[in-house]
């Protein structure tokens, strides 16, 4: 999408205040801006003066800048905000955002060089461009620069309107490329890929996945899958069938986007208005759904001018829990309103076991699930999305409580799969929905729309899943092989935790966000000030709050676990490696391990005989997530030794150490 208005130094010099209004407001209202409509026309009347005396000034002072490019309102997708200047310069790409008040706060900063990353990540006119931010204040701030960060080129440049010139034509010095072509890098493409958090909130503002995740091969592949969801779900009402599809995908490639823009699309959200019927988005993860909906409430706060206990209420509408709805149509005799429910991360589906202990019921999730939607006797379609080696706590039911359930509904289910999930591949963890093979005469169909092969999460590398997977099994060649793959996504490692800091502290910039990630098994990292008790993450905070709240993860303080992480993510990971899973270079295998809950606390207990088989799988699952949650680097912090701890083997670090290394990873 092309910026509001764009022109050539020379046409901007002579162009009247009207013309470059009138195309400013055109946009505006193509756009419908709504509620800020007013307050940007009075923004344009203040700066439109400013820029033609900064621009007569350049053009003054450097040879060949009439043939420059200011560009106003340029837009950012991916962010939903626009820039509010952009000049294109020789070979420089110069970012500005004005500010009516005289002190550049935090969140100014942020802004600006958020925009930069943005450019730099996912703007194909910015390769190889060297990018400068600038935000101009009101007055008196003079040309400082502030520290420099790791991810903008020169470092932010604050000013005041008076020499915002000076900047520009400082930063041009010595300057001998070519100058950039403006129509060029105003519809070059532009390629983003959101975090699952602003994905959630653009698509609840009325964007799909064909807006906001194209940045990536997998892309294509993703429209396809929600394509097909949707014309399951209406092919299932206008023939009165009863289907159940499963997804599959790697850790990363987009699984919940795709279920989001399921529920949102407005071909059922037509069949909601007109006849009580539509689709829900279930999901069991805890930690999700209060993030997603916290982060869904504070945007449609800000852009609808609705009080936030408003704004929450409509959230908890649109994205359930999926015990609330279980339960609170359990207990009801009639079907419930939704026709279509989406199930998030389906593998960990609670078990009968799981549901007894909870609930006194002797029924699995899966087969709960299943009985209230065979409520509904004209239609119904269930869509479980499903994450290999993703289960990580005991009482989860995995794919087979699902092909359970379809066996007890008497042949009224049709089953769509990814075919992975007919050969039992890794992205199912090798499970399947009949692990003896379909039962003769159920409708089952492998479909390929159903599968999400590349990740969209590590948009700087595609062989993240595949380097995780080869490490937890103990495949250290194959690993290290894979490794070259990764290109520019850092996998480093330190035996020092303040290293480790120091290298996420190192990427701060923009609205990037880091944190420090441990496995809930690694308890004796409280040796280390580490705590994976249950209380020690808040996670609204945690995900969503800036970096002056010390409840951020920001703060390098509070570590999440993998169930607070788990359909989640950051930009930059500090994985704390735990004595829970170790390397025994000996036997070529993992050591698994659970810290008795003893009074004394004095000794670990081995998991190796064949009744932990699971517990093993749980624990290897626990570390898959932690290792696939960062967009753009990861850095594993191994402890040291400590020989006044019995409780603490160093020589199990040195040799998980030693095998990382063997993996690919290299050293701080």
């Amino acid at each position: 999408m092309p910026a509001y208005y764009r022109a050539d130094f020379d046409e901007f010099a002579v162009a009247d205040r009207d013309t470059v209004f009138a195309a400013l407001l055109r946009r505006a209202a193509e756009e419908n801006l709504g509620p800020q409509y007013q307050e940007q026309v009075q923004v344009w009347d203040e700066q439109l003066p400013i820029l033609k005396a900064t621009i007569e000034q350049i053009v003054d002072e450097i040879p060949g800048a009439i043939d420059w490019t200011v560009l106003l309102e340029f837009p950012i997708p991916r962010m939903r905000r626009r820039i509010d200047c952009v000049i294109l310069g020789a070979g420089t790409v110069f970012v500005i955002e004005f500010k009516s008040h005289t002190e550049a706060t935090s969140a100014d900063r942020r802004q600006v060089e958020e925009y930069c990353l943005d450019l730099r990540d996912f703007h194909e006119g910015c390769v190889d461009r060297d990018i400068v931010p600038i935000l101009v204040t009101g007055a008196g701030a003079g040309d400082r620069v502030v520290p420099r960060t790791a991810n903008v080129e020169r470092g932010l440049v604050c000013t005041d309107t008076t020499e915002l010139a000076g900047v520009i034509i400082r930063h041009t010095a010595g300057q001998r490329e070519p100058v950039i072509d403006g129509m060029l890098w105003d519809t070059a493409a532009y390629k983003p890929v959101p975090t699952i958090i602003e994905a959630a909130t653009m698509m609840f503002s009325g964007h799909g996945v064909r807006d906001i995740g194209h940045a990536h091969a997998s892309a294509e592949n993703l429209t396809i899958t929600s394509e097909h969801l949707v014309q399951t779900v209406l092919r299932a009402r206008a023939e009165g069938r009863h289907v159940m599809c499963f997804v599959t995908g790697v850790p990363g490639a987009g699984k919940t986007l795709t279920g989001l823009n399921v529920v949102h699309d407005p071909r059922l959200g037509g069949l909601g208005a007109d006849r009580g019927e539509g689709a829900t988005y279930l999901s069991g993860n805890g930690p999700l759904v209060k993030v997603l909906r916290e982060a869904l409430a504070r945007d449609e706060a800000e852009r609808e001018n609705l009080t936030k206990n408003e704004a929450r209420r409509h959230a908890s509408r649109a994205i359930q829990n999926v015990h609330d709805f279980i339960w609170d149509s359990y207990e009801r005799d009639e079907a419930p309103w939704e026709h279509a429910v989406i199930f998030d991360e389906a593998q960990r589906a609670w078990d009968s076991g799981q549901v007894n202990r909870k609930r006194r019921v002797e029924l699995s999730e899966p087969e709960l699930i299943a009985g209230i939607m065979e409520r509904h006797r004209d239609w119904a379609v269930v869509i479980g999305l499903v994450g290999g080696g993703q289960e990580i706590h005991d009482g989860e039911a995995g794919l087979q409580g699902w092909g359970n359930a379809v066996l007890d509904s008497a042949g009224l289910w049709e089953i769509e799969v990814s075919p992975e999930m007919v050969t039992g591949d890794a992205v199912g963890a090798g499970a399947t929905l009949f692990p003896d093979g379909a039962p003769p005469g159920l409708t089952i169909q492998a479909v390929d729309a159903l599968h999400l092969p590349v990740p969209l999460r590590t948009f700087r590398a595609d062989a993240v899943a595949s380097w995780v997977d080869h490490v937890l099994a103990g495949e250290s060649e194959a690993a290290a092989a894979d490794m070259a793959s990764l290109g520019d996504y850092p996998m480093v490692m330190t035996r020092s935790l303040e290293e480790a800091r120091g290298f996420l502290v190192s990427h701060k910039g923009g609205e990037r966000r880091y944190g420090l990630v441990a496995s809930s098994g690694a308890k004796r990292l409280k040796a280390w000030g580490i705590d994976v008790g249950q209380d020690s993450v808040r996670e609204i905070a945690w995900f969503l709050n800036p970096p002056e709240d010390v409840r951020s993860c920001f703060s390098l303080e509070n570590v999440a676990t993998e169930f607070d992480i788990q359909g989640l993510e950051l930009d930059f990971i500090g994985l704390c490696w735990g004595g829970d899973l170790t390397w025994d270079s000996r036997r070529g295998s993992w050591r698994y391990r659970d810290l008795l809950h003893r009074p004394d606390g004095t000794r670990w207990c081995y998991k190796h005989d064949s009744r932990h088989s699971r517990v093993r799988q749980y624990m290897l699952n626990k570390y898959r997530v932690l290792l696939t949650r960062a967009r753009e680097a990861v850095v594993i912090w191994v402890p040291p030794k400590r020989p006044d701890d019995p409780t603490i083997d160093g020589a199990f670090f040195d040799e998980t150490s030693d095998y990382l290394r063997a993996c690919g990873v290299s050293e701080l």
